[in-house]
């Protein structure tokens, strides 16, 4: 009991300490705070404008911050980045860091290429001798990778990005890469003052899915072959549901 009794102190102490942080947060980031996002009402405090990880936090019993981390993220960027996924609890560091000023980079390459996030190939002749990224210590493009690495059991189209790139490249080259798309969408964002639109994904996974039949039908083809679609039915037993034309 005694124990019990220290570690109960502890934590108060330490949920106090928690506090005064968030207080002197935002003291900090009051004078920073810009318009909301053009023809856009401010978020507010209310459960509405909590995202899932807080609520979730909420409901845990972890505590609740003394202020509203999407509204104040809101109030800085003028967008909602914490609908990013991954990045809903960077978006204060990462103000930190980038700022919201992103005229610095011409474009999200070079925002990209700035932390390090873009392959950095040595050719030499026509021939590449070496295939990486830069190495650079870069605070910011620590922080993408971190968002990125988070995503590994996410159900989100990003998720399913990440485990796809991780089948293909590998895990290091696959946390790279999220960590790629997660900064250009947070650039694209942040400079345009547009919200972040999940069914946009939706539209590029047609395209990839008839990519990739592309690929297969010509593959097919040069083997002498011709895929055709499944029939809706079920196929009889014995039968294959695909079968060559002759």
């Amino acid at each position: 009991m005694f124990t019990l009794r220290q570690s109960l102190e502890l934590y108060r102490i330490y949920q106090q300490q928690m506090g005064k942080c968030d207080q002197e947060i935002e003291k900090l980031v009051g004078p920073l705070r810009t318009t909301s996002g053009p023809g856009k009402p401010a978020l507010t405090s209310g459960p509405e404008a909590l995202s899932e990880r807080e609520k979730e936090s909420q409901k845990s019993g972890r505590g609740e911050t003394e202020f509203n981390l999407r509204t104040e993220a809101y109030k800085l960027f003028g967008v909602d980045v914490t609908q990013i996924p991954g990045v809903e609890t960077l978006a204060l560091p990462l103000f930190g860091e980038v700022g919201r000023d992103m005229s610095k980079w011409p474009t999200a390459d070079h925002f990209a290429s700035w932390q390090g996030l873009c392959p950095d190939n040595d050719v030499s002749g026509g021939r590449i001798l070496w295939q990486g990224t830069r190495r650079v210590h870069n605070r910011a493009g620590q922080m993408f990778r971190h968002a990125a690495y988070s995503l590994h059991h996410n159900l989100t189209p990003l998720g399913d990005y990440l485990r796809r790139m991780r089948s293909k490249l590998g895990p290091s080259a696959a946390i790279t890469a999220t960590a790629h798309k997660i900064a250009v969408i947070f650039y694209t964002l942040v400079k345009n003052q547009v919200e972040y639109d999940e069914t946009l994904w939706a539209t590029r996974d047609i395209h990839r899915k008839k990519r990739i039949e592309a690929k297969l039908k010509r593959q097919a083809w040069e083997l002498g072959y011709r895929l055709v679609p499944m029939e809706t039915e079920p196929a009889t037993q014995g039968s294959s549901p695909m079968q060559p034309e002759v």
